[in-house]
């Protein structure tokens, strides 16, 4: 049995103002459901489903259908978002790989 996921107000209310934003481009553009349903790859009901701001599709599907439309998540050009996806590799390259749950202070005081 699938378990349900809760998710907080906030991110229902980003997912609902990014599937708008998707839904007012695709309007914007006369494209119909169907027509960026096929250009993404997906089915209609999973396109409308990402328009209605469900969490569940794919993170990578939603932000094809988003590039397709011209929904922009960054209000960045690629050449600014590759820099900054280095800068980010370089910092992960000097943080450690995996972080430990720190372990409780043992105490000895009798």
């Amino acid at each position: 049995m699938k378990r349900k996921r809760s998710y907080s107000r906030v991110t229902k209310q980003a997912l609902s103002v990014f599937g708008k934003l998707i839904r007012v481009a695709r309007t914007e553009r006369s494209m119909t459901a169907q027509d960026l349903a096929n250009r993404a790859n997906i089915s209609r009901t999973t396109l409308y489903n990402i328009e209605k701001g469900a969490p569940g599709p794919e993170i990578g599907t939603v932000f094809e259908v988003a590039a397709l439309i011209g929904v922009r998540l960054f209000d960045v050009d690629e050449s600014v978002l590759a820099m900054h996806n280095a800068r980010l590799d370089e910092k992960l390259t000097l943080l450690p790989k995996s972080v430990r749950a720190s372990k409780p202070e043992v105490k000895d005081d009798f």
